[in-house]
């Protein structure tokens, strides 16, 4: 388990990360998301060691993260660090000697990378010659090539079209699914909310909401109600619910929003009883509403 408390990190008089705590399973994909300055990147690199909190502790399966175990990590950063000259190959074969993977394991684990990440067409050419997309893949494997128990990805699907896309989301389900522990963080939030199991929100260099989507839902006060078709007798019963309030829809459906705590199978059958109801869907937040609520005031 990942365990993060109340870290904050200074840079002179500016302050990074001023309060940031949550707790990753073993085996969970964590989304770690939040505006641009908030603070995200730095967080990830006190995770990692690479930068030594000023306050609160950084614990990994309950002991401090030091040099033998940041090792047994791996990270991909936002900017882009490879060796234009190296052939792809030797680019991942090198850094799974940096990371202390045994001789033996390095050209077999290269050689899995290259193929679960569709490379084989590149292995033998020079870094500096791929695209963007197939650059940002090869990262991803040098991040990933000594299997490491968590692994951290800044912004992975950057660069990438939706097919490769589609390719990494379905390595790091396997990678869950082998117990790495992951932590990602993109502003795609539709791709993290297809990987991720618990997220934390960081806001001002602080933990602004942080656990499962379900938890975070209950932030929002507020629900969309749609239903067809767009009657009288339909409207009544939806302004009849105390706090809703008409929302922009279409001619053949009307869109109510709704407080969070409605009894949603009861209106159903209030609906049913007056109107031959063809459409009827209550719609959860997804995760941009949620990131948007709680990073509103920063929008206005």
């Amino acid at each position: 388990m990942l365990e993060v408390e109340h870290i904050r990190k200074d840079f002179g008089n500016v302050t990074a990360v001023r309060d940031v705590s949550f707790a990753i399973p073993d085996g969970l994909t964590f989304g770690l998301i939040g505006p641009n300055g908030a603070g995200k990147t730095t967080t990830m690199r006190m995770i990692l060691g690479i930068l030594v909190a000023d306050f609160g502790e950084v614990r990994w399966n309950g002991a401090r993260v030091d040099g033998a175990m940041r090792r047994r990590f791996g990270y991909l950063p936002e900017e882009r660090g490879l060796y234009g000259r190296m052939h792809v190959r030797e680019e991942i074969e090198y850094f799974g000697r940096l990371h202390g993977l045994p001789e033996r394991d390095v050209r077999r684990s290269a050689g899995e990378w290259i193929e679960r990440l569709d490379l084989g067409a590149y292995a033998e050419r020079p870094c500096g010659e791929l695209s963007k997309g197939n650059q940002q893949k090869v990262q991803i494997a040098c991040a990933s090539v000594h299997s490491p128990e968590l692994l951290v990805l800044d912004e992975p699907f950057s660069g990438l079209d939706p097919v490769n896309a589609q390719i990494l989301a379905g390595v790091l389900r396997s990678m869950k699914a082998e117990g790495t522990a992951l932590v990602l963080s993109s502003h795609q939030m539709f791709q993290l909310e297809e990987l991720c199991g618990s997220y934390c929100i960081v806001v001002g260099g602080e933990s602004r909401l942080a656990g499962t989507l379900a938890d975070l839902r209950k932030t929002i006060p507020t629900r969309i109600v749609r239903v067809a078709p767009a009657s009288v007798a339909v409207r009544l019963v939806l302004e009849a619910i105390p706090g809703a309030r008409h929302v922009a829809g279409d001619e053949e459906t009307l869109n109510y929003e709704v407080p969070s705590g409605t009894d949603v199978p009861g209106l159903l059958q209030r609906l049913v009883a007056a109107d031959s109801i063809t459409r009827f869907e209550a719609v959860e937040p997804s995760l941009r509403d949620v990131y948007l609520e709680a990073v509103g005031e920063l929008l206005v």
